[in-house]
């Protein structure tokens, strides 16, 4: 197979992503700028012309699925799942992300369950516009949301981290080294971690959130009483499934998990995202993006 065309295949596919997660915003209403009203068509064909990424980069399903044409781009790998040197579980490269952790977290619920939202977070999700996003103001997107985009874990013996493609090029530090929670930590935007190794999965344990970052595009809403517990497997090479325990009294009656699910992705690296460089997006939001159950509530 030509790797020319593979090549203009991967870049394409990334513009059309980033048409979707634009237009997904935008939908049918106009948007304004400096010679007035602008039509959709005509942002789609602006974000067409945009430059593409950096040769190398995959094609990845912003939906969670791994990556677009699987089977001729990025198989994804099969075996059994890697260990370090100390025989602890080895979660390192390059993972696709998951659509349910980035759009609504309600579809990241057991199949049946509800999101248990008290009625003033509710009405503050269904009034929040998609222009404050913090996410979209080039802001951090928090736990447990991710960006559309790749993300990756790196490990040593006293920290673990997770690197993020997208939006800020941003990272979480977890320590390793079993230390306890500050008594009173400072709020952040991914909060402070510890994390320890049970068996093969790698728990997380996170407190000390601002309550600035919205979970999703949604815009459901925390508090600082924000409490947060994960669990990451690695069943085997290709595939990586987490769940997250949210216990926030603050903002939900009681505590709920999502899941997660993600898929190597081999034929691939992070490529640098700065959000802030000439971010125009804000301006031209109009409404509240769809994908989302909150319309249909």
């Amino acid at each position: 197979m030509d790797p020319t065309w593979l090549t203009r295949e991967r870049h394409f596919s990334r513009r059309q992503e980033s048409i979707r997660r634009h237009v997904g915003r935008w939908r049918s209403n106009s948007v304004n700028d400096l010679s007035g009203k602008v039509t959709l068509a005509a942002v789609v064909a602006t974000l067409m012309l945009a430059p593409a990424p950096a040769a190398g980069q995959a094609t990845t399903d912003p939906a969670g699925g791994g990556a677009l044409n699987e089977g001729i781009l990025a198989k994804v790998p099969t075996g059994p799942a890697p260990h370090l040197a100390d025989r602890s579980p080895d979660f390192s490269g390059v993972w696709s992300p998951d659509r349910n952790f980035t759009y609504d977290i309600s579809d990241a619920l057991k199949k049946g369950e509800k999101l248990p939202i008290q009625p003033w977070a509710l009405k503050l999700a269904k009034e929040r516009p998609s222009k404050d996003d913090p996410e979209a103001n080039c802001l951090p997107t928090g736990v447990p949301r991710l960006a559309p985009y790749p993300w990756s874990i790196v490990q040593n013996r006293n920290y673990t981290y997770i690197l993020f493609e997208g939006n800020i090029h941003s990272y979480r530090q977890i320590f390793m080294d079993g230390r306890k929670h500050s008594p009173d930590p400072n709020p952040t935007w991914y909060g402070e971690s510890i994390g320890k190794y049970e068996g093969d999965t790698l728990v997380v344990d996170t407190v000390g959130f601002n309550d600035k970052f919205w979970f999703d595009f949604a815009g459901h809403p925390h508090t600082e009483q924000l409490h947060i517990v994960e669990r990451y497997h690695r069943p085997d090479l290709g595939h990586l499934e987490w769940q997250t325990t949210i216990d926030d009294p603050g903002a939900y009656t009681k505590q709920f998990t999502l899941y997660g699910h993600s898929t190597l992705e081999t034929a691939t690296d992070l490529m640098e995202y700065i959000c802030q460089e000439n971010n125009v997006d804000v301006g031209h939001i109009v409404g509240k993006d769809s994908r989302n159950s909150l319309p249909k509530q």
